[in-house]
């Protein structure tokens, strides 16, 4: 499906920056856009490691949250009452980090030879806590010097009670989502560029335990060879374009949405190490999935569309898969948003959802019960990445960086449940 038409259109938007108090306001819940820290003169105050910034996520402890630049090549530390900014973690790997670097897999091999692998400057893109909120985890898009995203790139961990990185991986090409499972055993690390995911054993308290321990395969996996000079667009090139990644409550499966190709949600047994098959149903290009109260919640990114279905039905079709033939699992709830919705979170009693929607520059509200639109409220050109306080009263957005200009910027809502 054409994913580089989607970039296209959502590139030719025009560039908003709305004002500072602009809400969505009805008898049952109250969003107001409450402050932002960008980079743009015109707006005031900079901050200039706002760079075309991908994902924010809020600290268990609701001390801190991080934010990463992804065109800057850092993570920064923002306090979570005032929003001054803590730390500022950069990617850029020499001589002096080499300590960090655990034992190479085997599971992810160089395709083309590079005289310092492992010096370069990452792009980080998402991020997921484990051990508790000790450890941030963060997987870089690519390593600078591979121009078209085709050989192993790489992921830090830091150690958030001093805000450096500790521990360094490999990663298999372009990775772009990571999660934890609930039991505190697995991190997965998906691989947008070769419908790949990599699954590590982080149980252990000691992290120079910590390894790999598969390399899941969705279907097939991608044989790369692009050019080493010359761009090429890799959304057009890279399969199923994993994203959306969810271990169940009892971490017994993994899933793993398909934003490309023919689209589904790829399912993994941990048990057994075995993959299931596709389970179709859904709109096609999924981008986010998220597991709460009862239901799987998946973001529709090209149309804008969010939908949810009983998880128990989900986990009882599996049943029927095979790796050979996609399932089709009917049962889905749509309601449309805004176009380009992206990151999705939940309210924390589940009775709203809320959609970064990237076309549309909006923040989107929807009632779950129902699975309707409530409103919409103004943000920054680009929104993508979202994440919501313990308490669900602060929401926290991420609007990227364009070359027309685009949000560059973090946005700031304040949440009022008043029914």
């Amino acid at each position: 499906m054409g994913l580089c038409l989607m970039q296209m259109s959502s590139s030719a938007q025009t560039v908003s920056h709305p004002a500072i108090g602009s809400a969505l306001d009805n008898s049952a819940i109250r969003v107001e856009f409450v402050g932002r820290i960008h980079r743009m003169k015109s707006l005031g105050e900079v901050d200039k490691d706002i760079i075309s910034p991908k994902s924010a996520n809020i600290h268990p402890s609701g001390e801190k949250y991080y934010v990463n630049s992804l065109e800057g090549a850092r993570t920064v530390v923002y306090d979570m009452e005032t929003n001054a900014k803590l730390k500022v973690i950069q990617h850029r790997f020499d001589e002096q980090t080499d300590s960090l670097w655990a034992p190479e897999s085997g599971l992810f091999p160089f395709h083309h030879s590079y005289k310092e692998p492992n010096h370069f400057e990452g792009r980080p893109v998402e991020s997921t806590f484990t051990h508790g909120g000790r450890y941030l985890w963060v997987p870089y898009y690519r390593r600078n010097f591979d121009l078209n995203a085709q050989d192993p790139s790489a992921l830090a961990v830091i150690d958030t009670e001093c805000d450096s990185i500790v521990r360094m991986f490999e990663t298999g090409p372009l990775p772009k989502m990571i999660a934890a499972s609930g039991d505190g055993k697995y991190v997965a690390v998906t691989h947008w560029g070769d419908n790949t995911v990599g699954l590590l054993d982080i149980a252990s308290e000691d992290l120079n335990e910590w390894k790999y321990v598969a390399c899941l395969v969705v279907d097939h996996q991608l044989k790369l060879d692009y050019s080493l000079t010359t761009k090429v667009n890799r959304d057009a090139g890279s399969g199923y374009a994993l994203r959306g990644t969810v271990f169940t409550p009892d971490s017994r499966y993994l899933l793993v949405g398909c934003m490309g190709g023919s689209g589904g949600i790829a399912v993994f047994d941990l048990e057994s190490m075995e993959y299931k098959g596709r389970m179709m149903g859904g709109k096609p290009n999924l981008r986010h999935l998220v597991i709460d109260n009862g239901y799987i919640y998946a973001s529709i990114n090209a149309t804008g569309y969010v939908q949810r279905i009983p998880l128990g039905y989900f986990l009882d079709a599996i049943e029927h898969l095979t790796p050979q033939t996609p399932y089709k699992l009917d049962g889905w709830k749509s309601c449309k948003v805004p176009a380009g919705a992206r990151t999705i979170v939940l309210s924390p009693d589940g009775r709203y959802i809320f959609v970064s929607c990237n076309f549309g520059s909006v923040l989107a509200v929807v009632d779950a019960s129902k699975m309707e639109l409530v409103g919409t409220v103004p943000a920054d050109s680009y929104p993508v990445g979202l994440d919501i306080s313990e308490d669900g009263k602060l929401l926290i957005m991420t609007c990227q960086g364009r070359s027309t200009g685009g949000g560059n910027a973090v946005d700031l809502f304040k949440v009022d449940y008043i029914l």
